[in-house]
């Protein structure tokens, strides 16, 4: 049986479905990403293909880099994915799927740009940039 999660941002005008297994959550702790959303990312991932949204029409898209965008949605500015242009999977922020989720912590990363208001003390993995697998955007 394929395992299926689903999610929306806080108004509902965004939803998504995904199919198959989900990437442990990997937060990230850089600059961008702490602008963006008031603290640091935490999200999983999944292939283009294993992904349906509707209400496309709703989100928007930031081109965050010359590598990524980042996409939220333009009536309640939920901040749902970002997306590496030349790869073929899209994070998704696990805080936007439905409970239960299933999802489990798998590392950290950029915490050597992580805001110095707090500590991590969970036993993660730690990457000073990128690490662990994870391709992402230099900021």
């Amino acid at each position: 049986m394929v395992e299926l999660h689903r999610g929306s941002c806080l108004c509902g005008k965004v939803r998504f479905e995904t199919r198959g297994q989900l990437r442990g959550v990997v937060y990230c702790h850089c600059s961008q990403c702490r602008k963006q959303s008031g603290h640091f990312y935490a999200a999983t991932n999944v292939q283009d293909d294993s992904i349906s949204v509707s209400g496309e029409e709703n989100i928007s898209w930031y081109k965050a880099s010359d590598f990524a965008r980042r996409g939220f949605c333009k009536n309640c500015g939920s901040v749902l994915f970002w997306k590496h242009n030349e790869l073929d999977y899209i994070s998704v922020m696990a805080g936007a799927f439905d409970a239960p989720s299933g999802l489990r912590g798998e590392s950290h990363i950029f915490v050597g740009d992580k805001g110095d208001y707090y500590e991590i003390n969970d036993h993660l993995p730690q990457y000073e940039k990128s690490g662990g697998g994870v391709v992402v955007a230099e900021d």
